[in-house]
C-alpha cells in the first residue's frame, strides 16, 4: 500500500515530510502535496515529520478521507516532484484546524475548482 496525504495538508502544506522520503514520492501543488502511490515504498518515515498529521497510512484512512487516495495518485502525476523542503506558505500557521479546507485545492489540468466567489478565507482569529 501508499501513505496518502489528506486535507489537513491544504493551505499549510508544510514539507518537512519531503526530507525524510528516501524515494522522492512527494509532488508540489499550490496549496497541497501528493504523494504518489506507484513510488512510494510504504516506509512511513514521512509521518511524524508532519507536524499537521496529515499522512496516513492508505489502510488508516477514514470514509471521509478516502477520495485522498485517488486524489494523490492524480495530482502526483500531474504536479513536479518535489526533492527538498520549501518554505510554507506566509498565511500556513492560520489555516491550522481551518474546517472544509478541501474546497481550497486549486484547480490543476484535470482538478475542477471547487471554490465559489461566497467562499471566505478563515478570519485567524
Amino acid at each position: 500500500m501508499t501513505h496518502v496525504v489528506t486535507e489537513s495538508c491544504i493551505r499549510c502544506r508544510y514539507t518537512d515530510c519531503v526530507e525524510r522520503c528516501p524515494v522522492d514520492c512527494f509532488h508540489i501543488g499550490p496549496v497541497f502535496v501528493a504523494i504518489d502511490p506507484d513510488v512510494c515504498i510504504d516506509c512511513a518515515l514521512c509521518v511524524p515529520a508532519c507536524p499537521l498529521e496529515a499522512i496516513k497510512h492508505a489502510d488508516d484512512l477514514r470514509d471521509t478521507e478516502q477520495d485522498f487516495l485517488v486524489l494523490n495518485a492524480r495530482l502526483a502525476r500531474e504536479w513536479p516532484t518535489l526533492i527538498h523542503p520549501l518554505p510554507h506558505p506566509a498565511d500556513a500557521d492560520r489555516w491550522i484546524g481551518a474546517p472544509d479546507k478541501r474546497r481550497w485545492l486549486e484547480p490543476g489540468p484535470s482538478l475542477p475548482s471547487v471554490r465559489t466567489p461566497s467562499d471566505h478565507e478563515p478570519s485567524g482569529e
